[in-house]
């Protein structure tokens, strides 16, 4: 009777399971497909190369490529570097103190704040407080900042993977703890490492909210690329075409177009995020 019960309840958990994913991949290839359908026509070498006119009516969306790939540039550049730091100050050398507990505990709720109040935040520091202005640059911070979380956090995952018997092999040979973490440690997790860096960046250049407040602009009718200058960005590009266009009917054959683009480009993100580790377990095997 017992073996029965248990057998019934694992067949009702495995079908909530499946039910569960089968209902979210539904909605996924519904939502990912009417994009595909209706931007799909749009999709040409024109519409990535030409810059939009007449109001973002006409033209295509070459400005908005650009600034997304330089606000992604500066995202990397100034979050990489410290978040992959961090990790290694965290697991390699910090002692496990309360101290350190309570960073790490700040740094996983930090990975849980809305991507609204890190566009607020980056508005009173960058943009006012440091008089840096609604920018690029201003806005490449905060997304910086938004992405150090991640960073931090998948970094330090990659290396906690490294069993203790490979850093304690390396230092009985000789070398230096440095030494072993530089030459050991962190060719070992970059794997790990790499790919959480691109999934994290792939996320990064899909937001909105932090980019709306700090140097996203509706239109710009010109070259964009200056740190001091606004810029536009494909995701907000999309929001403004889909429900602040004073053309909503006219331009949403571009704004599909644009969501079709953009998925793309995260899409192509990701699958480099796979071939990367991929790659590195090809090779450690």
């Amino acid at each position: 009777m017992q073996h029965r019960r248990f057998r019934l309840s694992s067949v009702i958990e495995w079908g909530t399971l499946l039910l569960s994913t089968l209902l979210v991949c539904f909605f996924l290839v519904v939502i990912v497909g009417d994009i595909i359908v209706k931007g799909l026509g749009m999709l040409s070498w024109e519409f990535i190369t030409e810059v939009p006119t007449h109001g973002m009516t006409q033209g295509g969306i070459l400005t908005p490529i650009i600034g997304t790939v330089l606000l992604t540039l500066l995202t990397a550049l100034f979050s990489i570097p410290f978040g992959v730091c961090c990790a290694i100050y965290l697991n390699e050398y910090a002692e496990n103190t309360w101290l350190t507990r309570t960073i790490r505990a700040s740094i996983r709720n930090l990975s849980g704040v809305p991507s609204i109040i890190y566009g607020l935040f980056g508005l009173a520091l960058f943009v006012q407080a440091l008089n840096f202005g609604t920018s690029l640059l201003a806005a490449g911070l905060t997304l910086g900042l938004l992405s150090l979380p991640y960073i931090i956090t998948t970094t330090e995952e990659a290396l906690l993977r490294i069993p203790n018997s490979t850093r304690e092999a390396a230092l009985a040979v000789g070398a230096t703890k440095f030494e072993t973490i530089k030459d050991v440690v962190i060719p070992s997790a970059m794997s790990g490492i790499l790919t959480g860096v691109v999934l994290t960046l792939s996320r990064a250049a899909g937001e909105t909210a932090p980019i709306l407040f700090t140097g996203a602009a509706f239109y710009i009718n010109g070259s964009t690329g200056f740190l001091n200058q606004e810029f536009m960005a494909l995701p907000y590009h999309l929001y403004m075409l889909s429900t602040q266009h004073q053309s909503i009917d006219e331009v949403r054959p571009i704004a599909y177009g644009t969501a079709l683009v953009l998925i793309i480009v995260v899409f192509l993100l990701n699958l480099t995020a796979f071939y990367i580790r991929y790659k590195y377990r090809k090779n450690e095997n």
